[in-house]
């Protein structure tokens, strides 16, 4: 798939990185991707998704937020509220350079980052999330036992991995009500959870769905990972994305 690094600034000024993968031809559409809790842009299923949406004909957008990847800034300084103001930044890059995003696209925090966003952006026709939480306070188990006595940022690890998190970026959690945000949303919903899900249970899938109104779908992941590392698992998530979203974004190829 062709693809070109694009760059735009992020919520608290600092350099966003991503890549914007295209189709042959015109694309049908335009979507963003969300990815999951400090990871990136190429995390697997990233690009499987983007592929196989490439494949039926629409484009994406993939980045890395503030302080992760390529993008610059300081990750101890963000938060989910920046994480969701890096997405509408995303999605204004393309609608100034491209055309605005019909679809968004999230996993796991990501997830959580579209169903917050998407009734802010009146070209977002349609969305999906996978492996998300159903409310972001979730994470909080992460950093039990975090101390902040000793200043405001205080080291976690997370997927075996050691980053630096920001006291605000705890009580910022606090601030946001993922089921509101999706009790309001007139716009359709498709959700992908994997039953057997170790980091967020397939409850949250459950409510995000009973929160939602219709039109919504739910799609079993059957035996994925939360990261959904399998490629296969990958690639039915964007094939089955690509047909759904169809009905709303434009009008099949060919």
């Amino acid at each position: 798939m062709p693809s070109s690094q694009v760059r735009f600034e992020g919520a608290q000024g600092d350099t966003i990185v991503g890549l914007l993968d295209l189709p042959d031809g015109a694309p049908r559409a335009f979507g963003v991707f969300a990815h999951c809790f400090t990871c990136s842009k190429n995390v697997r299923v990233v690009p499987e998704v983007s592929r196989q949406l490439n494949a039926e004909g629409l484009a994406l957008l993939r980045f890395d937020f503030t302080g992760l990847g390529q993008s610059e800034g300081a990750f101890e300084r963000t938060t989910f509220g920046t994480n969701t103001r890096d997405l509408i930044a995303a999605a204004t890059y393309l609608e100034h350079h491209h055309t605005a995003p019909a679809f968004l696209v999230g996993h796991s925090l990501g997830g959580a980052a579209v169903l917050s966003v998407a009734a802010e952006l009146p070209s977002v026709k349609c969305l999906a999330t996978i492996a998300a939480p159903a409310e972001v306070a979730h994470l909080r188990r992460l950093f039990a036992g975090v101390d902040f006595d000793a200043g405001p940022t205080a080291q976690v690890a997370v997927g075996g991995r050691p980053f630096l998190i920001g006291r605000e970026f705890i009580e910022d959690l606090e601030r946001h009500d993922v089921l509101a945000q999706t009790r309001r949303l007139a716009k359709p919903l498709l959700v992908f959870h994997a039953p057997g899900d170790q980091v967020v249970g397939i409850d949250h899938a459950e409510r995000i769905f009973h929160a939602a109104r219709h039109p919504k779908s739910f799609v079993s992941l059957g035996g994925a990972d939360h990261l959904v590392s399998d490629p296969r698992e990958a690639a039915f998530i964007g094939h089955i994305l690509s047909a759904w979203a169809g009905r709303y974004v434009g009008a099949e190829p060919g």
